[in-house]
């Protein structure tokens, strides 16, 4: 096999985390004509293809999957070093990529994302906002933000934000024409916004408790919503109740375009959490964000 150029084999691996030659060739400041050359050039010095094309979709081969999860963190490391060789010493450098759920931006990205970019220019960050289940090692992310609930066992993980609450909210028109729930088991009669799991594609059901006791309720409704924060205008417009992360409604509750519903069984989870693969092997702009992380959510709580 003859000498494989390291610019062509980073280019493959800014398609192969983004599923799309125009996205990698926007990241990298070049045209996806030279992109897509650039991988066809890769894939023939192989001799396999990387890469399944059509008109709507790019897709990993087998080959590509290994290639990307061997070869990734490797270059990425090259790369790193190679900004670091031309840097004042000490000047923490290199490209960040996060996961993060859309409830989760308000809360932690927003609070931390400006300060870090302040106190380290340096470091590109690369924030990718969707509510799925992430394999971050797989797809290339540094580190990501989830609920504790989701968290694999052999992650690194630190908390940002406190407990919390997930409530039952509904608008006074809806209540005036339905009624108002007392049990869990009453919401089954009742319309409700139904949030569709983005890992998933399955309706979610709610979660609620009083002391020991738990109720997960299949519940049904008119409208189905794969997002948190569009729950709430539709919510509010009288269309059905809508089971969402508590401190997104306080401005809401305030103003009383909706109200609690069933509060004395509304949930608790234990809160966000920054997560990552190991300490040990976590690039100098990881560590700096966590620990910038740790010292803005701490004045937070």
């Amino acid at each position: 096999m003859s000498f494989v150029p390291l610019h062509a084999l980073n280019q493959f691996l800014a398609v192969a985390r983004r599923r799309s030659f125009a996205a990698a060739a926007a990241e990298l400041g070049i045209s996806p004509s030279a992109c897509s050359q650039a991988v066809r050039q890769l894939e023939g010095r192989l001799g396999v293809a990387l890469l399944t094309r059509t008109t709507r979709s790019v897709a990993l081969t087998d080959a590509g999957r290994r290639l990307l999860e061997e070869a990734g963190p490797a270059v990425d490391r090259s790369i790193e070093a190679l900004k670091a060789a031309s840097l004042r010493g000490g000047e923490v450098t290199g490209r960040l990529r996060l996961t993060v759920p859309s409830i989760a931006v308000p809360f932690v990205i927003e609070p931390v994302l400006p300060r870090f970019a302040e106190r380290y220019p340096g470091v590109e960050v690369d924030v990718e906002v969707e509510s799925r289940l992430v394999d971050i090692v797989a797809e290339g992310f540094d580190a990501g933000v989830r609920l504790e609930e989701s968290l694999e066992r052999d992650m690194v993980h630190l908390r940002l934000t406190e407990a919390f609450r997930f409530v039952v909210v509904g608008a006074p028109s809806y209540l005036a024409r339905r009624g108002t729930p007392e049990h869990p088991k009453e919401l089954l009669d009742h319309d409700c916004i139904v949030y569709r799991s983005a890992t998933t594609g399955a309706p979610v059901p709610w979660d609620l408790e009083r002391g020991k006791k738990e109720w997960h309720v299949p519940v049904r409704g008119p409208i189905t919503c794969n997002d948190e924060r569009a729950m709430l205008p539709l919510a509010e417009s009288g269309l059905g109740l809508a089971y969402v992360f508590e401190p997104l409604v306080h401005a809401h509750l305030k103003r009383g375009s909706l109200r609690l519903v069933l509060e004395p069984f509304a949930a608790s989870v234990p809160g966000f959490f920054l997560y990552f693969p190991s300490r040990d092997r976590a690039s100098p702009a990881l560590r700096a964000f966590v620990d910038l992380a740790r010292e803005v959510c701490r004045g937070k709580r």
